[in-house]
């Protein structure tokens, strides 16, 4: 049954590598991690920007050669790459080491990127349900977020029970092997192409004509933009919420009894696992709002509209250390997330040719990648500055993400009331 090819099968397997992929125990207490490794939120920022970086370089050749060599087998290679990673994070002690760490995850993120996305459409195809791009993948992507979900509970109990935040990254490697099998047993045609020899001339001609193309047709380009604008800023932002929570519990007169860490365990653990719930429920229902607005594209906005609200509702909140507030509109903006992902893989997949799937989908991510690689250290360092200029020691000062994250939600928002007002005179 495990190699079988049929439909219930593929979807099964599909869902399960995003409900394994997502066991990454550490993630809700990696920037806590590092905090306790006595790094400042600007060596943080570097230590993701790095990752980004690597990302961001590897992205394009790592989509061009699956496209051309194979994609079961760069998934492959990736996974093999994130159990390495994983093994120096949860021994190094030297900030290089933890660099080369989160380096070598950004390149197995490059590898992986985009690539299993390719390899759902290019399954859909083959059954003839192209007409599902976005029910299904928001139906996968709905058991990773299940799978962050169970992630968080045994990441809090190993957390609550250790007080030790490199056993719960050396704990992930187990279902990263599992996913590795998984991956590795995946029928041969989802490759996607015949065993060629590797070509680097062949690699760098495909990576150009597919840039070519994205870059010069209008819809793309606009996409890629909306990526950088939603998806970049996010990944930069979202794992401030971290330390907010450990602020929030750590105010609390709840188990006053109970250690630092064990009480923001139980704060980080529950918020985490409720978000992840809610941001599975948003995933699966993506389509439905889809179906709701009437197309993908109108579906799209009305996402960047509540976004944008959020991130400026955001901001007097982190200003006043409302964590109450706070936490909330974090939680809203992840459910936001997880709508707009499966929407926009669709439209993607909706202006693209399937044979370059992988590629473009890797350009994508690697808009994103770029993004995330500015944004990190930038925004740490003006969390730092601004914490600095109020006088701050323990408790930081987290409002600019707020201000990062508005400004490109709302220039969006402008656009399409732009674009709509633009169509409605043009009717007259």
């Amino acid at each position: 049954m495990f190699s079988s090819d049929r439909p219930s099968v593929m979807l099964f397997r599909f869902s399960l590598y995003g409900f394994l992929k997502n066991q990454t125990y550490f993630e809700p207490f990696l920037i806590l991690f590092f905090l306790e490794q006595e790094l400042n939120f600007f060596e943080i920022g570097v230590a993701m920007g790095v990752g980004a970086a690597v990302s961001n370089l590897l992205e394009i050749p790592t989509g061009a050669a699956a496209d051309l060599y194979g994609r079961r087998r760069c998934m492959v290679a990736s996974f093999v790459i994130y159990i390495l990673s994983f093994l120096i994070l949860a021994t190094g002690t030297a900030y290089w080491q933890l660099l080369v760490g989160v380096a070598l995850v950004g390149s197995a993120d490059a590898f992986r990127g985009g690539i299993h996305k390719a390899m759902i459409l290019d399954w859909l195809r083959a059954q003839g349900r192209e007409n599902e791009r976005t029910r299904i993948y928001g139906y996968t992507r709905s058991w990773s977020k299940m799978g962050s979900a169970v992630s968080v509970l045994i990441g809090a109990a190993l957390v609550f029970m250790t007080s030790n935040y490199r056993l719960i990254i050396g704990f992930a490697i187990i279902p990263y092997v599992l996913n590795l099998i998984n991956l590795a047993t995946y029928p041969a045609y989802l490759d996607a192409v015949p065993r060629q020899k590797l070509s680097l001339t062949a690699v760098l001609r495909h990576m150009y004509q597919v840039a070519r193309e994205s870059l010069n047709h209008p819809m793309l380009r606009r996409l890629t933009w909306e990526t950088i604008g939603f998806q970049g800023v996010y990944e930069a932002v979202k794992d401030y919420l971290q330390p907010v929570l450990k602020v929030a519990a750590l105010s609390s007169p709840l188990f006053l009894d109970l250690g630092d860490k064990q009480r923001s365990a139980l704060l980080v653990g529950l918020v985490y696992f409720v978000l992840h719930l809610l941001a599975s429920a948003s995933s699966r229902h993506a389509h439905s709002l889809s179906q709701w607005c009437g197309s993908d594209e109108r579906a799209s906005y009305r996402v960047w509209q509540i976004v944008a609200l959020g991130y400026v509702a955001l901001l007097p909140a982190l200003y006043f250390k409302t964590s109450s507030i706070v936490i909330p509109i974090f939680i809203l903006l992840a459910c936001a997330q997880n709508v707009w992902r499966p929407i926009l893989i669709s439209r993607f997949d909706a202006h693209s040719d399937p044979s370059v799937g992988a590629t473009l989908l890797s350009i994508e991510s690697q808009a994103a990648s770029l993004a995330t690689l500015i944004l990190a250290p930038l925004l740490g360092y003006v969390i730092d500055l601004a914490t600095s200029l109020e006088g701050g020691t323990t408790e930081r000062s987290f409002w600019p993400i707020a201000v990062i994250g508005a400004v490109p939600a709302i220039l969006f928002s402008i656009d399409r009331t732009r674009r709509t007002s633009t169509s409605h005179s043009g009717d007259h």
